[in-house]
């Protein structure tokens, strides 16, 4: 009888299982997530909950990671991200003014259709946002690879012309996913660019995030984070384009220097530091004579064997 209320009470609810699994999910690496779904959706063995669990971890998931998808009808990719988020799990891709319908599960594009005037901002804004977009997107092809970049605007965006406030958003991502070598990676970067009228500046506030994935014979992640200020002053459209552009450049490169030289010192500082100096007996091992260290001698020494 006590048993029978032992396994009753540890017994989860389904809401418990559905947090679980959403935690799970939430937390897959770079890439990763259709993998670890399938050994949630295995564990549950309920789709029901499944279904739950995925629906909302998956929405979470595409925008934080800042995902890529190409559009069904061929005409581009469009970054899963909360500056294009629109009703109906749509997401508006601004360089070439359409909307696509994405199903967040499945990781895919179903539908697209042009945007709406409503949807896109005033022409005033436009000429910053496009100029501001050529400039980053010739930046991304030089420097991610595999890299995705939109340009949006966050805020403003029926201003007509000078004497009001605006933002626009840069968007950077790339990944970089092998699992068949046992890594994946990411990198995403979101810039808010505020241009300010009455002090004729423009501040930019950056934040970058670094993931990675190395699981071959192990499991080491790295999920690193930074972010930076700063600005420059309100000139014509195409001039602000290459002053943030280079803003831009400088911090990212700045960081990524600033990475690659700290992990080039991990095996002499941290690495070091997370070693024992010294063994329990507080003395050095004696590499350069090991043969007066016997394990039989010292076993039978121990058990009294040969007495």
């Amino acid at each position: 009888m006590a048993e029978e209320e032992e396994e009753e009470e540890s017994e989860l609810s389904d809401k418990q299982k559905v947090e679980i699994a959403k935690w799970f999910l939430l937390n897959s690496p770079p890439g990763e997530i259709q993998y670890v779904a399938k050994d949630v959706k295995s564990i549950l063995n309920n789709d029901d909950l499944y279904k739950e669990a995925a629906s909302e971890a998956f929405l979470f998931y595409n925008k934080s990671h800042l995902i890529s998808l190409p559009m069904s009808n061929r005409s581009g990719d469009v970054l899963v991200t909360s500056f294009g988020e629109l009703e109906g799990n749509a997401f508006l891709e601004p360089r070439t003014a359409q909307v696509a319908i994405v199903d967040h599960v499945k990781q895919v594009c179903t539908e697209v259709r042009p945007a709406t005037d409503e949807e896109l901002p005033s022409p005033y804004i436009e000429e910053f946002r496009c100029n501001l977009d050529a400039e980053i997107l010739k930046y991304v092809e030089e420097t991610y690879p595999k890299g995705f970049c939109s340009v949006y605007c966050v805020s403003g965006k029926d201003v007509e012309g000078p004497g009001a406030d605006f933002e626009l958003a840069v968007v950077i991502s790339a990944a970089r996913h092998s699992p068949q070598n046992f890594c994946n990676g990411s990198w995403c970067s979101v810039w808010n660019i505020e241009f300010k009228d009455e002090k004729q500046t423009v501040e930019v506030k950056g934040k970058m995030q670094v993931g990675a994935h190395y699981f071959e014979e192990g499991n080491v992640q790295l999920d690193a984070k930074h972010e930076c200020k700063d600005a420059t002053l309100s000139q014509a459209p195409e001039d602000c384009a290459l002053a943030i552009t280079s803003i831009i450049r400088h911090h990212e490169t700045e960081y990524l220097a600033s990475l690659e030289a700290s992990y080039l010192n991990l095996p002499d500082s941290t690495f070091k530091d997370l070693r024992r100096k010294l063994p329990v007996t507080r003395t050095l091992f004696p590499w350069h004579n090991t043969l007066q260290f016997s394990l039989t001698r010292d076993i039978t020494k121990e058990l009294g064997i040969g007495k």
